[in-house]
């Protein structure tokens, strides 16, 4: 069997189309694998590093505030948008793929719409709980759309086909108890905290930890605590902790650029602070931990904090969105879930219902459903 999976831009729609291309193989080893992408995005690195094919295709979005900049951005937007059905034409006579599937990202468009259109059963994933601008389009030319949350269909075409499956997460990051990972990491049973901002690192994260580390360290209070800074507070960071008299590494914090061990970090937490993209907030919810969510307000459609909400909902996360945060409001969150072992557990068990456990299984149904479509 042959499959072609369209998706790219970011880690957001890269991570999903190698989950699902790892279920197809789990089932059909000797299944062949060609991944559609742009030469610029991160799946011209990541696609090839997870021992796949790629083949490019030129797209770039519209942007829509108009300045010199941008309108010569919107230009080259227009000239990429006149070849990109053909490019997908080529890449499809190509490979001549049994079932095609898109994971979002400008670049799914055209290739899926091409392969609906040569008849190929085609489906989508969309991970956020308000959609992409590309996949509400493709929505109505594919056979069957996959969602990560229920409350993503109000969005869609009334009639289209969906199964909510849910977002898989690393297997790795279900091994681990809370106990072994805070042997792993030196720390004791006190409350635990784990921030971060990504791999780039958050400004406001990062700002409203600093304040944070400050309050539990000058109170000596019974707190662990593990911080992800990013590349964008690799100057900044350090040089406040220095200036706060809090070490970057002790036998209760831990202050590192990037977060290699996330697995044993999260396993170990009690409370997470980040922001909320979709593999974050899936992650959160395999693993049943409270959280405090901060939306990235310059993604498209705001749809961090259309994620967030669901969590924040549904009891399982405290939703702040960056333009309210400020740092005696957060101190106060951390020090009321810090004094309520009760609320966390109870934010627990909200985080804890809402994961969906066979999202494997539901993905591998509609693979199944695409491939009888083929037949």
């Amino acid at each position: 069997m042959k499959v072609l999976l369209a998706g790219g831009g970011t880690g957001g729609h890269i991570n999903p189309a190698l989950a699902i291309a790892g279920i197809i193989r789990k089932h059909i080893p000797e299944t062949e694998f060609l991944f559609a992408g742009t030469p610029n995005g991160m799946e011209a690195k990541l696609i090839p590093e997870a021992g796949y094919k790629i083949e490019f295709i030129k797209v770039a979005g519209f942007q829509r505030k108009l300045t010199l900049e941008n309108i010569g951005r919107n230009i080259k937007a227009v000239y990429y948008l006149a070849g990109s059905g053909k490019r997908a034409k080529e890449i499809i006579q190509g490979f001549q793929p049994d079932i095609a599937i898109g994971t979002g990202g400008y670049v799914a468009g055209p290739v899926i719409r091409m392969a609906a259109k040569m008849g190929i059963p085609s489906a989508i994933h969309e991970q956020n709980a308000y959609p992409g601008v590309t996949n509400k389009l493709l929505a109505k030319e594919v056979s069957h759309v996959m969602l990560t949350v229920e409350e993503a269909k109000d969005y869609f075409p009334e009639k289209m086909q969906y199964t909510v499956t849910g977002l898989p997460v690393r297997a790795e990051l279900l091994k681990k108890s809370k106990a072994q990972a805070r042997a792993e990491l030196g720390f004791d049973d006190k409350f635990c905290i784990l921030s971060f901002g990504g791999s780039l690192g958050a400004g406001c994260i990062n700002e409203t930890m600093a304040e944070v580390f400050q309050w539990h360290v000058s109170k000596n209070l019974a707190i662990n605590h593990i911080h992800g800074y990013g590349g964008m507070g690799k100057e900044t960071f350090p040089a406040k902790m220095k200036e706060y008299h809090v070490p970057l590494k002790s036998k209760c914090i831990r202050i590192t650029e990037y977060i290699h061990d996330m697995d044993t970090c999260m396993a170990a937490a009690d409370l997470v602070i980040c922001r909320s993209g979709a593999n974050a907030l899936a992650e959160l919810e395999a693993l049943g931990k409270p959280s405090i969510l901060i939306p990235s307000p310059i993604v498209a459609g705001n749809h961090q904090y259309h994620n967030a909400m669901v969590l924040g909902k549904a009891g399982a996360a405290i939703v702040i969105e960056q333009k309210n945060i400020t740092n005696q409001d957060m101190i106060a969150h951390i020090e009321k879930l810090y004094q309520n072992p009760e609320k966390l557990r109870s934010m627990a068990k909200q985080a804890a219902s809402l994961a969906i456990p066979d999202t494997e299984e539901r993905i591998w149904k509609v693979i199944q459903n695409l491939i009888s479509e083929k037949k």
